[in-house]
């Protein structure tokens, strides 16, 4: 099997290159022609011969983004603009977390009818006491007693993979869109608050993260977060996971869908969930046993002041 049989596209061949692996014996050890970038580090990190250098070198070759770095005026007018500082740090964080954690998304939807109902009646308390109760006060509260239900789920692994925190507190970060970027100020201690406290603080902390007034120690330390963009649209998302946090519930625009009860279709308003998860902490069917408390607690939100 020589070098001209061999196909490989030129990022792989630049990856081959910078690490001094020869292609045609990667090929061999492959047993194909058809060499992807995997087979390269496959090849690499399979042989023990390789010496601390070279898994340096795969390490860093796994950031590397030369192979983007084209001239894209030369197919037509373009224009530039840099990046914020905040904006490379949580770019930075975010292909980490990627590169890092295997991922998966179980996506459910909630009854909205109670909640609605319930913050229909509290209208007239909530305009006395000047605090805007948002159906996502219901869900801060429901989320830190799905914690409470779920430990694995309040927990941390350390940087080494090789031990699992588990949190005795229940702080839950909000994530706000603002014009300086996504910002996640920290709610602390959710389950000893109640709706009101909660509805007060979401909004005091969005403003604060709106106006770049978000103090240090309202930042951090989150058990889960919540990404809600049930305010601008969308039916699903994948939230990706905040490290050291394990999970993150995404919420999008409630809709009214029919369901079938008491022998007839209801019009009923659910809101889609997005729980993103750690495989490595957490399986598939305690992310389904999660979600389904969770849902549970939305349908009769009297469960959830308990």
């Amino acid at each position: 099997m020589g070098r001209a049989d061999i196909i490989a596209s030129p990022s792989v061949v630049a990856l081959a290159g910078r690490l001094g692996v020869d292609l045609a014996e990667v090929a061999r050890t492959a047993d194909r022609t058809n060499i992807a970038r995997e087979d390269v580090e496959r090849h690499v990190s399979g042989d023990s011969k390789q010496s601390s250098t070279h898994a340096a070198a795969l390490a860093a070759a796994s950031r590397d983004t030369s192979y983007w770095d084209v001239d894209h005026s030369a197919y037509g007018p373009v224009a530039q603009e840099p990046l914020s500082r905040f904006a490379r740090i949580a770019a930075d964080n975010l292909s980490a977390a990627s590169r890092v954690i295997p991922q998966v998304t179980h996506h459910d939807r909630a009854d909205m009818r109670a909640v609605e109902a319930f913050r229909a009646k509290l209208k007239p308390e909530a305009a006395d006491r000047g605090v805007r109760l948002t159906a996502l006060a219901f869900h801060v509260k429901a989320l830190a007693a799905c914690l409470s239900e779920f430990p694995r789920f309040n927990a941390s692994l350390t940087a080494d993979g090789e031990t699992l925190v588990l949190k005795q507190f229940c702080h839950i970060g909000i994530a706000v869109d603002t014009p300086h970027g996504l910002m996640v100020p920290v709610i602390r201690d959710v389950d000893r608050k109640g709706l009101w406290q909660i509805a007060s603080e979401i909004s005091d902390l969005a403003g604060g993260a709106a106006q770049r007034k978000i103090k240090p120690d309202e930042m951090g330390g989150a058990s889960m977060s919540i990404s809600n963009l049930g305010g601008i649209g969308g039916t699903a998302f994948t939230p990706i996971v905040n490290p050291p946090e394990v999970a993150i519930l995404g919420i999008t625009r409630t809709e009214t869908v029919p369901v079938w009860e008491n022998e007839s279709w209801t019009p009923v308003p659910m809101t889609p969930l997005d729980l993103s998860y750690d495989h490595r902490v957490i399986n598939g069917a305690d992310a389904a046993r999660f979600m389904a408390h969770y849902a549970r607690l939305m349908a009769d939100p009297r469960r959830m002041m308990v």
